[in-house]
């Protein structure tokens, strides 16, 4: 019998096993051990950026703190100066107003033709200094082809008023903020860039010669005056019907009044930037966007605009803001050709659009072409997006334009009478009350696209009879038609009896031939 093992001495197995296991306890305690140490790490690390970007926003806000305290106390110590100043101007103002006659200088400030920016900048300053805000505003507004003149002559001549903020106002109060004229016709007589123009005319006039923009130079009551203005047109908009119904102009007014006069309300900053994105292809907006505090706003509203097709906008708004890092411009200007091409295409898919849908393709790529074009020169982005092959593209639709013109049928004017005599001149307008009747229905009007509304295009009227208009630059006069067949002209005395048979040039009762309608 072989001898029985003593249970107290370990076996070569249990040895073994015992071995695997603590070598597997040690390499778990290593894995944790570094596990806990990254751990640690990773927290000491953050903690120190955090501690470091802490002691960076503290110094941040000790250096504003500071600046802040010295701009008060600078404006502090120039009131007296400021207010000096003012006073002068206004005395100034008031003596050289006094030693006018009144009879020569109402002479002098009527709305008559100037000959050059001297007699216009001494006319605005006749009705300055009379404080005539009335005539000044007639004067200016039938100048709209003087623009450019006028943005430089205004500021001067404001300077001559007593009291500019207040001669502002009620120049601009016939149309702004509600629209007090009885005889109004909107898209004839909109002054918006009338108001516009006299608000920003005004900016360099108020603006504090000693502290800056930081401070303007209004008086308490003209600027609870122009808070009341404000109120007045935001409780205007439901009669507008919305934000979404008000004109971009009247939306640009109220913008520019509220930068003006300084009363900007942060309670008000969604409305503004409902406001702002709803008018965004207005070339001011991306200015006025910052200087209504929209700054923080911007990222949100660039990506609405993209979203809204609005790429050209989104790339004005982003060289404003310094915003170019993270809205590439080049994508989005390619975005939006690929868009308007997308959208011409549809047009001549649409079979509402009849024998027009290629003029009005033809037209919404060229729109798109010129304006991403536009943009490139703006930002001389010429290295990134070359702009060759743009170039070619809207030369080559330019072409099918010319072409289809001059490829027009020669008889496209012509009437051919019943007989066999040949064709006849024209039908002169003005001998009939009814000088043209189409027998086709009448052409669709071109609506722009929503998703381009940046860029308008004018679209002349489609004459069936004549050849087809250019689509760009044709300055010579569409020629109207009535859609409706009307009524034929009364003849001299009554007529109840039947159809009867003429000759080709027999007018054997003395009234003309009918004719039937022929091709126009």
């Amino acid at each position: 019998m072989g001898s029985i093992p003593d249970p107290g001495e370990p076996t070569q197995c249990n040895s073994f096993e015992d071995f695997q296991r603590q070598t597997s306890l040690m390499t778990s305690c290593t894995l944790l051990w570094k596990e806990l140490s990254d751990h640690f790490n990773n927290l000491e690390e953050d903690i120190r950026r955090k501690s470091e970007a802490l002691k960076r926003k503290i110094r941040t806000l000790d250096d504003q703190t500071k600046e802040s305290l010295e701009v008060l106390k600078k404006r502090e110590v120039t009131i007296e100066g400021s207010v000096e100043i003012a006073i002068g101007r206004a005395e100034e103002a008031t003596r050289v107003a006094l030693s006018l006659g009144v009879k020569e200088e109402r002479e002098h400030v009527g709305i008559g033709e100037v000959d050059d920016g001297e007699g216009l900048l001494m006319k605005l300053k006749g009705f300055c200094v009379w404080m005539d805000y009335a005539g000044f505003w007639r004067f200016v507004t039938v100048r709209k082809k003087e623009l450019d003149l006028l943005r430089a002559k205004i500021p001067v001549a404001l300077a001559e008023c007593v009291d500019p903020p207040k001669f502002v106002l009620e120049a601009i109060s016939e149309v702004f903020p509600v629209d007090k004229r009885a005889d109004k016709i909107e898209w004839v007589n909109d002054l918006g860039w009338a108001c516009v123009l006299l608000l920003e005319s005004l900016i360099p006039v108020v603006v504090d010669p000693v502290v800056g923009k930081d401070r303007l130079i209004v008086t308490p009551s003209v600027k609870r005056k122009a808070e009341g203005i404000a109120e007045t047109w935001k409780r205007s908009l439901e009669e507008r019907g919305g934000i979404e119904n008000v004109k971009t102009p009247d939306v640009h007014t109220f913008l520019q009044h509220l930068v003006t006069f300084g009363i900007v309300k942060k309670d008000d900053v969604g409305l503004y930037r409902k406001l702002v994105v709803g008018s965004a292809w207005r070339k001011q907006m991306p200015k006025l966007a910052v200087s209504l505090g929209l700054g923080d706003n911007m990222p949100e509203m660039i990506e609405e605009l993209i979203s809204r097709g609005q790429q050209v906008d989104a790339v004005h708004f982003t060289f404003e803001v310094g915003l170019v890092a993270k809205f590439p411009p080049v994508p989005l200007l390619k975005s939006f050709l690929k868009d308007a091409k997308k959208a011409a295409a549809a047009i001549i898919e649409d079979p509402h659009h009849g024998g027009r849908a290629a003029q009005l393709a033809n037209r919404k790529e060229q729109s798109a072409l010129r304006a991403v074009l536009k943009c490139i020169e703006e930002y001389k982005l010429e290295d990134e997006f070359p702009p060759e092959n743009l170039k070619k593209r809207l030369e080559q639709l330019e072409r099918v334009k010319t072409d289809k013109k001059k490829t027009a049928p020669a008889t496209a004017n012509k009437r051919t009478r019943v007989c066999n005599n040949g064709y006849m001149p024209p039908a002169k307008a003005g001998r009939s009350t009814n000088a043209y009747v189409s027998s086709f229905p009448p052409a669709p009007a071109f609506v722009r696209s929503p998703s381009h509304p940046q860029y308008p295009a004018g679209v002349a009227p489609y004459i069936y009879d004549r050849p087809a208009p250019a689509m760009y630059g044709n300055n010579s006069p569409p020629y109207p038609y009535s859609p409706e067949a009307a009524p034929p002209p009364a003849m001299a005395g009554p007529y109840s009896g039947g159809p009867i048979s003429y000759p080709a040039y027999g007018y054997s009762n003395g009234m003309a031939p009918s004719y039937p309608q022929v091709y126009y």
